[in-house]
């Protein structure tokens, strides 16, 4: 028989459906597996699309795609998320301002599409994330100035016309370390890791959002107020400068559209409720042992319950720009006509502009609370904002005793009024930073070397008295080789 007759399925006739065989449920090792995968995977040309008949630009002229901690790794309902930065990206990364070149790190390069899209928990996604979000901050806050008519490129404290070196930053700056710095003579921020007591795992200070954003914000307000940062001030203008790193971490959350949604989400559009915009970097204070993280913006506390602890201090003057936040986003809300997280993006951005502008505007040495404050009032007016504005920011400062209110909480503010201090420090006062960033605790803020000097130029002194104003005479040998005196001290 030929084989052409040998009976087989038809396509007319499939015959009896094979049995299904069993589909195992993937494991959720392996849904995290492919969750990962997902994030490193790039769009590819559109269906159809025609090849263009000129060379398409370099990639990276356009901007790049990172992949990137969008809170700290321990706020589950953020996660890593792909962001988009507008500027020229180089391998590294780096541009311009700021250069990623940990040495424990191989550079990260872009990929064809021009993009920094690493795996999480490797060297290479802690470079790219810690870039992104120095990067994040550094625009959002040139950004700030520009919608106010400032093109104030925000320089680096050692900045100059002969010098634009960028801002260093090193992810694994500083291994086995509870900590992470700002640097002005080194021009970086480091970064620290550590294994938690009684913990396995590994924290990364470069891996939160918030702690980088902190440390950044101290660099970009050294290349504004380069005094501010000595050790030398008076307390609260310490205060300043940790509660400008916090802030900074809130506002660089609230420029984000998908953390504003998260946030109404979380709370229900009720900010005083508990939410991971109030707590400053979960992940450390979890570490610690806090039920929060480092701080918590949303807080009661008032300049006689902080006294002289900058750490303290700085956590009085976050918690009533919270509480402004809170007030200027009750006012502004309108569910019927807007987008609660618009609303709260937008207003994020106005408050964080007043802020800058304010601390630009406040004296260059020695500020104290009630200099911004008075700023803020004066701008908000300018800025042709309802009164409703100034008597927020009046109040939440009084009930916190940095300004005094002459009229009592329900009257309106007058713009042409100068609030005077609160409680004020006291003369002669001290910073207490014993538990402040690493920023705040390095030598070159604390002006040491004139230490050094006095006991040199005490030494010379000395010296002189005694005859000594020339190089020493070497001393006579004696008959059996030794110096005089020598002889007797080594027999």
């Amino acid at each position: 028989m030929d084989s052409r007759d040998i009976p087989g399925p038809s396509l007319a006739d499939p015959g009896p459906a094979a049995p299904v065989s069993y589909v195992p449920t993937p494991s959720a090792a392996y849904r995290a597996h492919r969750k990962a995968a997902q994030l490193l995977d790039e769009p590819g040309p559109p269906r159809g699309a025609e090849q263009p008949s000129t060379p398409v630009p370099l990639p990276f002229a356009f901007g790049a795609r990172v992949l990137m901690w969008k809170q700290d790794p321990s706020v589950a309902e953020i996660g890593t998320r792909k962001a988009f930065l507008p500027g020229i990206v180089l391998d590294g990364p780096r541009d311009a301002r700021i250069v990623s070149g940990d040495p424990g790190i191989a550079p990260v390069s872009p990929n064809a599409f021009g993009d920094f899209i690493t795996a999480p928990d490797t060297p290479q996604f802690d470079a790219v994330h810690t870039f992104a979000v120095v990067r994040q901050t550094l625009t959002m806050y040139q950004r700030a100035l520009s919608k106010v008519g400032d093109d104030m490129p925000l320089p680096w404290q050692w900045n100059s016309s002969v010098d634009t070196a960028p801002l260093q930053v090193y992810p694994y700056g500083l291994p086995n370390t509870m900590n992470a710095f700002y640097s002005r003579s080194q021009c970086c921020l480091k970064f620290g890791d550590f294994v938690p007591s009684g913990q396995a795992e590994r924290v990364f200070t470069c891996r939160s959002f918030d702690i980088v954003s902190h440390e950044t914000g101290h660099a970009v307000l050294d290349g504004l107020k380069p005094a501010w940062l000595n050790a030398d001030n008076p307390p609260q203008t310490g205060g300043l400068h940790e509660a400008f790193g916090d802030l900074t971490a809130i506002f660089l959350a609230l420029s984000q559209l998908d953390q504003c949604e998260a946030i109404i989400a979380q709370t229900k559009a009720r900010l005083h409720d508990k939410t991971f915009l109030a707590d400053i970097a979960e992940q450390f204070g979890l570490a610690l042992g806090a039920s929060t993280g480092l701080r918590n913006a949303d807080n009661d506390l008032t300049l006689t319950d902080a006294g002289s602890e900058v750490h303290a201090l700085s956590q009085v003057f976050t918690g009533a720009v919270y509480d402004i936040l809170a007030d200027l986003f009750a006012l502004e809300r309108d569910p019927a006509l807007l987008d609660d997280a618009m609303v709260l993006h937008d207003v994020g951005a106005y408050l964080r502009a007043l802020v800058l502008r304010a601390l630009v505007a406040a004296p260059d040495s020695a500020p104290t609370y009630a200099d911004v404050v008075n700023q803020m009032l004066r701008l908000t007016a300018e800025d042709g904002k309802p009164v409703t504005y100034r008597n927020a920011i009046r109040n939440r400062f009084a009930v916190r005793e940095v300004v005094e209110s002459p009229v009592p909480p329900t009257e309106d503010h007058d713009a042409r009024l100068v609030l005077e201090p609160g409680v004020r420090d006291r003369p002669g006062a001290v910073q207490d930073r014993r538990a402040c960033c690493g920023t705040m605790n390095l030598a070159e803020y604390y002006d040491v070397a004139h230490v050094l000097d006095g006991e040199a130029q005490a030494l010379a002194r000395w010296c002189a008295e005694h005859g000594r104003t020339g190089p020493a005479a070497a001393p006579e040998p004696v008959a059996d080789g030794w110096p005089q005196g020598e002889s007797l001290r080594r027999r």
